[in-house]
């Protein structure tokens, strides 16, 4: 991904990045696609209605790391107070997934993959939340 490259251009960073919450633009934009792809592969599959709130939960998790990923990525002005609450709806919204597809996961490897793409960027997200100032 070109997030570092691109941020740390930005004028009102002059190259003073914040590891931690680039580490998270990309892991939300990596678990967006997952989530997107799983809900989409759960949908394939032969008992599709026992995978309804997995699908559910990759296609409100998705959406969340989405937006996420988007808030935290602008520079313009400031706004931290909403990057963090997004920080904090993007770790809960990964949770809640992760747990989901972990029920799965035996049974598709695309909820495990999945699972695992969750708890990365729900780390991440923590992660970037603690790096931030109060």
């Amino acid at each position: 991904m070109h997030a570092r490259e691109m941020i740390s251009t930005h004028p009102h960073v002059r190259g003073n990045t914040n590891d931690a919450l680039i580490r998270c633009i990309e892991e939300c934009y990596d678990c967006a696609q997952t989530c997107t792809t799983c809900a989409d592969a759960c949908l394939g599959e032969d008992k599709v209605a026992d995978l309804v709130q997995c699908i559910r939960l990759n296609m409100d998790c998705a959406d969340v790391c989405t937006a996420t990923g988007a808030v935290a990525t602008r520079r313009s002005g400031s706004n931290e107070a909403v990057i963090r609450a997004m920080l904090e709806a993007c770790a809960t919204a990964c949770r809640l997934c992760a747990e989901e597809c972990g029920r799965h996961a035996q049974m598709h490897d695309h909820c495990r993959i999945c699972a695992e793409a969750c708890r990365s960027c729900e780390d991440a997200c923590r992660m970037a939340v603690q790096s931030m100032s109060h």
